[in-house]
């Protein structure tokens, strides 16, 4: 039996390496060793996309070679699903999130990593997927009486649209209604604090934290 590092370097490698077809052998492989399959997924998976990311950022790899990544990713989470699925709580206990990202923006690859941790870190996530109207944030943030807003912009041109969204929150009244949150390439702290946002994660596993302590659970007394 091949140890829970090795097959998580693996499990890396793969995604890094778009390697779609292979990885389930290796995911398989990992769950009937019975390894924590949260750790494969943050310390392999995410890592693997994280290394994709950098080397697309570089001009190295083409959005179809991310593309193919993601693919990988999405293989070995479809093996992983079923043992996440038993550890969540059950959906009327559990916090929800509207994501997406903002219009004017297709790039979906960070926020399609954000949905995946928190699923597993336990929260109820409404994807609304990419080029989102800003006011079906709102509404469906509303209807589904959400407490976060999620908001994902890779693009300078689009992250303005962040700053929209607040304002249209507080011009309808119920900007203490709802904790906004965001992330992306285009983004940063500095951002965050400039357009009144009340968070600002750099990366997936970042975002679970940084949602937990939104919504009031301490990060520090159980897993991300």
């Amino acid at each position: 039996m091949r140890s829970k590092e090795e097959l998580i370097q693996e499990l890396s490698d793969m995604v890094f390496e778009m390697e779609d077809e292979e990885i389930v052998e290796t995911a398989e492989e990992y769950v009937q060793a019975g390894y924590d399959v949260q750790d494969a997924i943050m310390e392999g998976l995410v890592d693997g996309m994280s290394r994709a990311g950098v080397l697309f950022a570089e001009e190295e790899y083409y959005v179809t070679d991310v593309l193919i990544c993601s693919d990988a990713l999405n293989e070995a989470m479809a093996v992983f699903k079923p043992l996440l699925l038993e550890r969540k709580e059950e959906a009327d206990q559990r916090h929800k999130i509207v994501l997406g990202t903002v219009e004017g923006d297709t790039h979906d690859i960070g926020k399609n990593l954000v949905k995946v941790m928190l699923e597993v870190g336990g929260f109820e996530v409404i994807d609304l997927g990419r080029d989102v109207p800003l006011d079906d944030f709102i509404d469906r943030a509303l209807e589904e009486e959400a407490e976060l807003i999620g908001l994902s912009a890779l693009m300078t041109t689009t992250m303005t649209g962040m700053k929209t969204l607040i304002e249209r929150l507080e011009e309808r009244g119920i900007r203490d209604r709802f904790k906004v949150m965001i992330g992306g390439g285009a983004v940063s702290q500095y951002y965050c604090d400039e357009i009144g946002a009340d968070g600002y994660s750099e990366d997936a596993i970042e975002a679970v934290a940084l949602a937990k302590r939104l919504v009031g659970e301490s990060e520090d007394e159980g897993e991300s």
